[in-house]
C-alpha cells in the first residue's frame, strides 16, 4: 500500500514497457533484415539481367532446300539473223534513192543509182583500146600467115618468120588484156546500181540526191538492209550458269514495248569461251518474228528456267561473314555458343544464297551476326516465333 493514500501499488507497468520494447527491437530487427535480402536478391536481380543484356542477341534460321527450279534472267541484245550494210563501189554522185527506211524489199530490188562519169569514159577509152588492139592483132595475123607461106619458097628467113608469129601472139594476149579491162569496167558500170541483197526490210538510209559517193572502205554504208523474220538474241551468261545452257534449251523473250507478251526462243550455239574481264560467256538464241513485233538492235530479257541442285543449302545472304581468312556462316550449338563454318558459294541469288559446301540441313545459323563475333561467343536467341511478320529487327 502507498504511505500516502494507503492503496496498493502495481508492479506490471514496467514489465509490459519491457515486453513492449522487446516487440518493437524485434520487429525493427525483421524490417532492417527484410530490407538487407530485399537489396540482395534485388542486386542479383539486376547483376542476372545486366549479364544477360550484355550478351548479343540474335535470331537463327534453318537453311532450305535449293528448290526444284531456279529462274535466270539476264539482259540481252536482238540481232537480225542477216545485217547488210551497203557500200558503193564505185565513185560519183548519187542520183535517185528509191526506198527509205522501213521498206520491205525483196532480192535485187533497185535501192538507189549513182552517176559515174568517170567510169563510163574509162569504158569508152577501154574499148577504142580494145579495137585497136584486135585491129592490130588481124594485120599481125596476116603478116605472120604470109611470112609461113613464103618460108617454103626460101623468099624469107625462118627467123624472120618466127618474129611474126611471136608479134602475132604478143598482139592477141593484148586483145585479151584489153577486153578484160572493158569487162572490167561495165562490171563496175553495174556496180552504180545499188540492189537488196536478200529479202528484208531497210533499216538505215545514210545518202540523198547529190550526194559525193566515195567508193570501197573511205566511204560511208548508203543502206543497210535486214532480215528481220528471225532474229538472234546474245546474252552474257555468268559462268557458273553456262554449263546448264545447252544447245536447244528454252526460253522466253519479253521487250519493255510489249509489256506482258513474252516469245519463246531456243539456244542455238555457245562462245565456248569465258570473257575474262567479265567471266560471262556469250550465248546465242533463236526467236521467231514472223509478226515483225521484235527490233533488231533493241534489249530483251531473257529468262531461262534452270533444274535445281536439291543438294545446295540456301541461306540469308545477310548470314554471310567476310574475312581476310575467308568466307564464314555463323552457327550455334546445343549451349547457344558461336560457331564459325567455312564454306563456298554455289550460287547467288541475291537475296538469299546457295552454299555448296561447310554447311549442314540441321545447322542453326544466325541470320545477322553481330560485329566481331568469334567461335565460342555465348549469345542470347531471339524467338522468332514471336516476331511480328516481316522477320526480327536485325532482318528487317
Amino acid at each position: 500500500m502507498s504511505p500516502d493514500t494507503g492503496s496498493p501499488v502495481s508492479i506490471s507497468a514496467p514489465r509490459g514497457l519491457r515486453i513492449a520494447g522487446i516487440v518493437a527491437g524485434a520487429v525493427l530487427v525483421v524490417v532492417v533484415a527484410a530490407g538487407i535480402v530485399s537489396r540482395t536478391v534485388s542486386a542479383n536481380h539486376v547483376r542476372q539481367w545486366t549479364n544477360e543484356q550484355a550478351l548479343p542477341t540474335v535470331a537463327v534460321v534453318t537453311p532450305s532446300g535449293g528448290g526444284e527450279a531456279f529462274a535466270l534472267e539476264l539482259p540481252g541484245r536482238l540481232e537480225a539473223t542477216s545485217r547488210a550494210p551497203l557500200y558503193a563501189r564505185v565513185s560519183g554522185y548519187l542520183k535517185s534513192w528509191k526506198v527509205d527506211i522501213g521498206a520491205r524489199v525483196k532480192a535485187g530490188q533497185l535501192l538507189a543509182e549513182i552517176e559515174a562519169p568517170d567510169v563510163e569514159q574509162q569504158l569508152l577509152q577501154a574499148q577504142a583500146d580494145l579495137a585497136t588492139a584486135e585491129a592490130n592483132a588481124a594485120l599481125a595475123s596476116s603478116t605472120a600467115t604470109r611470112y609461113q607461106s613464103m618460108l617454103g619458097t626460101n623468099a624469107v628467113s625462118r627467123q624472120a618468120a618466127e618474129e611474126k608469129a611471136g608479134d602475132l601472139a604478143a598482139k592477141q594476149a593484148v586483145v585479151k588484156a584489153q577486153r578484160a579491162n572493158v569487162e572490167r569496167l561495165r562490171t563496175m558500170l553495174q556496180f552504180t546500181q545499188i540492189v537488196a541483197p536478200f529479202d528484208g526490210v531497210v533499216t538505215a538510209r545514210d545518202t540523198d540526191v547529190g550526194a559525193l559517193i566515195n567508193a570501197g572502205g573511205s566511204g560511208h554504208e548508203l543502206f543497210v538492209v535486214s532480215d528481220i523474220r528471225r532474229l538472234r538474241v546474245y546474252v552474257s551468261v555468268p559462268q557458273v550458269f553456262a554449263g546448264n545452257l545447252a544447245r536447244g534449251t528454252k526460253a522466253t523473250i519479253s521487250v519493255p514495248e510489249h509489256a506482258g507478251s513474252s516469245y519463246p526462243a531456243v539456244v542455238e550455239a555457245a562462245s565456248g569461251a569465258v570473257d575474262a574481264p567479265t567471266g560471262t560467256t556469250l550465248i546465242q538464241l533463236s526467236v521467231d518474228n514472223a509478226a515483225g513485233e521484235l527490233l533488231p538492235g533493241g534489249y530483251a530479257s531473257v529468262r531461262f528456267e534452270l533444274p535445281q541442285d536439291a543438294s545446295l543449302l540456301r541461306v540469308p545472304a545477310s548470314a554471310l561473314i567476310f574475312d581476310r581468312k575467308g568466307l564464314y556462316v555463323a552457327t550455334l550449338d546445343a549451349q547457344n555458343r558461336v560457331v564459325l563454318k567455312t564454306v563456298t558459294i554455289a550460287r547467288d541469288d541475291g537475296a538469299t544464297i546457295q552454299i555448296a559446301t561447310g554447311l549442314d540441313a540441321h545447322d542453326r545459323v544466325i541470320e545477322t551476326p553481330p560485329d566481331g563475333v568469334a567461335t565460342g561467343n555465348v549469345v542470347r536467341v531471339v524467338d522468332t516465333a514471336r516476331q511480328p511478320e516481316g522477320g526480327t529487327a536485325a532482318a528487317r
